[in-house]
């Protein structure tokens, strides 16, 4: 079931986070933020939305961290639902895609509670104090792998991190529910 993101909640302070990483060492948001802004995304190995993203997800990632993008992933799903998004999984999705970024198990799911993500993907925005600017879709492109014509995430880090804030017209990211633990 597909989902969309609420619109921006300019300046809303990033919540802290310490998760485990593929990479064998755990992240807090501190670790990851970058000197002039921070990207925190929720993704996930089994999405369409994300698996036809991943290819831009890394080359947007490898751009950004010149301009001083600091970047994480996080998967929130629930992995017994859905085992296709449990941590061996995720450290082999990660190689596939050569993330230039930690990627994160959220296993009590605490995390994105806390940022109120609602799909994957879900993109969250900070300039360098940690307020939120961008939240939003990573391209026009949708749910196929082409490339879009306007790079939304992109181009919104870019002026995030020299400064110039998030624009104003954003577009909500669409992507899959986050497959929350029954309660």
């Amino acid at each position: 079931m597909a989902a969309q993101t609420p619109i921006c909640d300019f300046g809303w302070q990033a919540p802290a986070f310490d998760l485990p990483g593929v990479d064998g060492r755990s992240w807090t948001f501190a670790e990851v933020a970058g000197p002039r802004a921070t990207l925190v995304m929720f993704i996930c190995n089994h999405c369409p939305y994300v698996v036809a993203a991943a290819r831009k997800i890394t080359r947007d990632a490898e751009d950004l961290g010149g301009h001083g993008v600091g970047i994480a992933a996080i998967m929130p799903n629930d992995t017994e639902a859905y085992p296709a998004d449990d941590f061996p999984h995720m450290r082999t999705f990660a190689a596939e895609h050569r993330f230039p970024f930690p990627y994160l198990i959220d296993r009590t799911q605490a995390v994105a509670r806390a940022y109120g993500a609602v799909c994957t993907p879900d993109f969250f925005g900070f300039d360098r104090s940690g307020g939120l600017q961008y939240r939003g879709r990573l391209d026009d492109a949708r749910a196929d792998a082409r490339d879009g014509s306007r790079r939304d995430l992109y181009e919104a880090m870019k002026a995030i991190a020299a400064g110039r804030g998030g624009p104003e017209e954003q577009h909500p990211s669409m992507g899959c529910t986050i497959k929350w633990r029954a309660s």
